[in-house]
């Protein structure tokens, strides 16, 4: 088993090896666009509600994949007898650490720009001289703004694809947020405009759309994390339809001879989901633990992402194990 290739206990396939690298490199092109994206909007923000809300929400965009390489990391470490699940559980740790972050960051910013807002702050935007020619620092705000958005839209796109096959929402997240960071930048340079054209209001008010956008995020990783730390049903990479997975195993169940019933307990641990499978054996029929091992075999091949199978015989299978 190859630490690099592996999650928890064993090798991945390599579709999901390519699409691991992959990852990690595009996450750590990630912050080196936005090393240089937060030192630029910092450098141009001047007295502007809108660009400070931008430079924060750019420097909050570090926590996802700070988050996503640390959760990969630690997931690699293989189950022990004090940790037996391994450490899958890290990418919902991550998920959970940045939602929180996100949502007390926006929460600060819009208390923030909407005393601005209250209280009528006309932020100054002067001029600077380049090269000789005296310059609105308005106009570098936009270029700078129009700039930065460019990276983490095409850097979204591609992380999508690994995120999927990896069912990673940690990755997927930090994608979603990626692909929308056009409208922050499209907000904050609509504000920068308005205080141009003595419409003091409008940087407030763009200060108060980027921190929607920011609360957004956080709401939808905190969601999410929640549901995946207390056990809810697994859903898809992006959190939105059940996982195939929770009926794949309900129909191979449904095949087994000498089962009239089952059910199943799916846990999705971040990467790989743990099984427990339940079978009512038909009257006067005998089951051997080869019969039990021999279904949980043919679970364990339905993917790479079911880790570990327990098969066991019930008298009655409860409702809530059933696939909805």
């Amino acid at each position: 088993m190859s630490g690099k290739t592996a999650l928890g206990g064993r090798d991945l396939p390599e579709e999901q090896q390519a699409a691991l690298r992959r990852a990690i490199r595009l996450e750590w092109v990630t912050l080196a666009v936005l090393a240089v994206t937060v030192a630029a909007v910092y450098s141009v923000s001047g007295q502007s509600q809108a660009m400070k809300a931008a430079w924060i929400e750019d420097s909050l965009s570090f926590l996802p994949p700070i988050a996503f390489l640390v959760a990969v990391r630690v997931s690699r470490i293989p189950p022990s007898a004090r940790f037996p699940y391994g450490h899958h559980r890290a990418v919902d740790i991550g998920h959970l650490v940045a939602g929180v972050s996100l949502l007390v960051m926006g929460v600060f910013l819009i208390v923030d720009s909407g005393t601005g807002l209250i209280t009528g702050e006309r932020p100054p935007l002067g001029v600077v001289e380049i090269g000789g020619h005296v310059i609105w620092s308005g106009w570098l705000m936009v270029v700078v703004m129009g700039l930065s958005v460019i990276g983490p839209f095409i850097l979204g796109r591609m992380k999508l694809a690994p995120a999927e096959a990896l069912h990673d929402k940690v990755l997927y997240a930090d994608a979603a947020m990626n692909r929308a960071d056009w409208k922050t930048g499209l907000a904050t340079i609509v504000g920068v405009f308005g205080i141009g054209l003595g419409l003091w209001w409008a940087d407030a008010v763009a200060a108060l759309v980027v921190s929607v956008s920011i609360i957004s995020d956080g709401w939808s990783n905190l969601r999410g994390a929640i549901e995946g730390l207390a056990d809810a049903r697994p859903t898809r990479f992006d959190g939105t339809d059940p996982h195939p997975l929770v009926y794949e195993i309900d129909e191979l169940l449904a095949e087994v001879d000498w089962s009239v019933d089952r059910g199943a307990r799916v846990r999705d641990e971040g990467h790989v989901f743990h099984v427990e499978a339940f079978l009512v054996p038909a009257d006067g029929r005998e089951v051997t633990v080869e019969a039990l091992s021999d279904v949980r075999r043919r679970l364990a091949r339905l993917s790479w992402k079911i880790e570990d199978v327990v098969v066991t015989v019930v008298p009655e299978v409860l409702d809530g194990h059933r696939p909805c």
